[in-house]
């Protein structure tokens, strides 16, 4: 297993509620094919650097974990379609391996 760190930007609309399932989502796609979840960093809502989607804020959280390359794939893939996600970065951590 590698470590990678996800930061997603999720839809600042979203309630307590929707955005915490949205989360566990993402947990639950590293965490049922075997994959663990370091930590989740949960930064909160921040203003955008530029304006995506007519949205100037967004909710942010940064996730470390330890994946296979599979795991990663099918995680990069729900994440493209995922509604709430207004952008996400998946980056792989050569250093925390």
């Amino acid at each position: 297993m590698k470590a990678y760190e996800l930061m997603v930007i999720l839809d600042p609309s979203l309630d307590d509620e929707a955005r915490a399932g949205a989360l566990e989502k993402i947990q639950g796609l590293v965490t049922k094919p075997g994959g663990t979840v370091d930590s989740i960093d949960e930064w909160g809502a921040r203003k955008l650097a530029y304006e995506i989607e007519g949205r100037t804020d967004g909710w942010y959280a940064v996730m470390r974990m330890h994946a296979s390359p599979e795991i990663v794939a099918e995680l990069d893939r729900v994440l493209r379609i995922t509604d709430p996600v207004v952008r996400y970065m998946l980056l792989r951590r050569d250093d925390l391996d």
